[in-house]
């Protein structure tokens, strides 16, 4: 139920009836649709990130390899800077009018503009019109997914019950990673099987190309699912209503200041390791530690194979003991381990280099299993789709530009370790983030009421909402006699206030 609702009640009790049900199988198809989405997009970024060395030679042929690999990484963090502007538009729709058909309307975009990619001709068929067309594309497909990650969290978060929305949400981000290693699975195998030559000439089009298939499967998905029922529920109660709320884009920075720092925080301090693992490491060992193409990228695929399997579990546990300590380990495993994990990385032995990745894929996997579930919990329902979209395209601007910023750096100061500082700085922002959220886990979504798997659950929640009404009225009316008191102490200096 939404925080309208909970207002339209504020003179009754919050009775059993008050607690949604959520119906099991529509979860199921919710999160099936939603993180089907988030594949399609992180295929296009393990596909990306894994055929640079091959797009900087195809739209950048004339500079140096180091230059080619930092133009193509930029090409592909540069949409990034246009996502916050996707985020605005698409969620404000979508807190308009619901976040099904946004959803639909998102992967349809996505899937169009990445599959244009494969179609661009070489620089050496139309010159810089190439780059240009390449970068355009990127751009449509960064305002597109600018609103999918938001909006598919939400989705899964206002169709989960409170007690299980933790385990719900970490499939999203299995979603992104299973796409990842689809992306870059396809791509080591074609290149496999076309050679270098041929790879270069046509091979790589092909992964870009998959994308439309997919798009259209995942399109078929979300239009034959129903909206969610929190955003129902928001939806009634706002028209029955006769007073008006402040909502939109304004009221999201007046209002809620404090919950778009901690979106921005979290955000930022999960999406640069999961960059600089997942897209800028294959570069790092190919260019920089000088391994064969073939050599780190499979030992780091077989590295996101387990985190699929870590990744449940994470959200699983994380309803057990909350969300606040996995942001904490994986924040303070990034400040203490991101050196020991880069030396065993370079050390040129595979066992080392294994190990090495799976340090750095567990310390993120803790961070990425609650972040679906964290996220959306940190806003209302009028104003969440528009909240989360924009502190969470906001904070993906600094996030998307790690793989550049870290590539030149290495570059031009020749420090391999830099990686691992950049990452303990990150580390460090996520420690403070872990300091100033509110535990969410097992609580209803902000201004709500519970939700529930069933009848017995939900009578468990409604004394668990009771009791904790109680204890903020407490809290409440001990701030009342303090400030009474010390009305009191400034009352007795004055000779006309009693």
């Amino acid at each position: 139920m939404s925080d309208i609702k909970a207002d339209l009640n504020a003179n009754n009790p919050v009775q059993i009836n008050d607690i949604t049900i959520i119906d099991s199988s529509k979860t199921k198809k919710a999160i099936t649709a939603a993180a089907f989405g988030n594949t399609i997009e992180w295929f296009d970024f393990g596909v990306y990130g894994y055929v640079a060395w091959a797009l900087g030679k195809v739209f950048f042929p004339d500079a140096s390899p180091s230059i080619q690999m930092i133009a193509a990484l930029a090409t592909f963090s540069v949409p990034f800077i246009f996502r916050p502007i996707g985020g605005i538009m698409f969620g404000l729709l979508g807190d308009k009018y619901g976040r099904q058909k946004i959803l639909s309307t998102t992967i349809i975009l996505m899937s169009l503009s990445t599959a244009a990619i494969g179609l661009i001709p070489a620089y050496s068929s139309i010159g810089v019109w190439a780059p240009i067309t390449l970068l355009v594309l990127k751009i449509l497909q960064g305002i597109s997914v600018g609103g999918e990650y938001a909006g598919a969290a939400i989705f899964v978060a206002e169709y989960s019950p409170d007690r299980r929305r933790g385990f719900m949400g970490s499939w999203l981000d299995f979603g992104s990673i299973l796409g990842f290693v689809l992306g870059a699975g396809l791509v080591e195998f074609i290149h496999s099987q076309t050679g270098t030559n041929a790879f270069l000439e046509w091979g790589w089009r092909i992964p870009f190309f998959i994308a439309l298939p997919l798009g259209i499967i995942g399109l078929y998905l979300r239009k034959h699912l129903d909206e969610t029922p929190v955003f129902e529920a928001h939806n009634e109660s706002q028209q029955n209503s006769t007073t008006k709320k402040e909502n939109g884009f304004a009221s999201i920075f007046k209002s809620h200041k404090r919950s778009l720092l901690i979106c921005v925080g979290l955000v930022v301090a999960t999406n640069v390791p999961y960059y600089m693992i997942l897209t800028y490491l294959p570069s790092y060992f190919t260019h920089n530690l000088g391994y064969d193409a073939s050599h780190g990228v499979l030992i780091i695929l077989a590295v996101m194979i387990g985190m699929l399997f870590v990744q449940p579990v994470v959200g699983w546990l994380s309803d057990k003991v909350g969300r606040k300590p996995f942001i904490f380990m994986g924040s303070l495993s990034f400040v203490f381990l991101s050196i020991p994990a880069f030396y065993l990385i370079a050390s040129d032995n595979v066992i080392s280099i294994f190990v090495g990745l799976l340090i750095m894929a567990l310390s993120l996997n803790a961070m990425l299993g609650v972040m679906a579930s964290t996220l959306p919990a940190l806003f209302p329902t009028a104003i969440r789709y528009g909240g989360l979209a924009t502190a969470f395209n906001i904070s993906i601007i600094i996030a998307g530009l790690t793989p550049p910023i870290t590539s030149a750096l290495v570059e031009y100061t020749g420090i391999l370790y830099i990686p691992a500082v950049y990452l303990m700085v990150f580390g460090i922002l996520g420690v403070i983030v872990a300091c100033t959220i509110k535990e969410v886990a097992n609580k209803p979504l902000t201004g709500g009421l519970p939700m529930a798997s069933d009848k017995a659950e939900a009578k468990e929640l409604l004394v668990e909402y009771h009791d904790n009404l109680e204890e903020r009225i407490e809290n409440i009316d001990q701030q009342i006699e303090s400030l009474q008191e010390k009305r009191q102490h400034l009352a007795d200096k004055h000779p006309k206030i009693d």
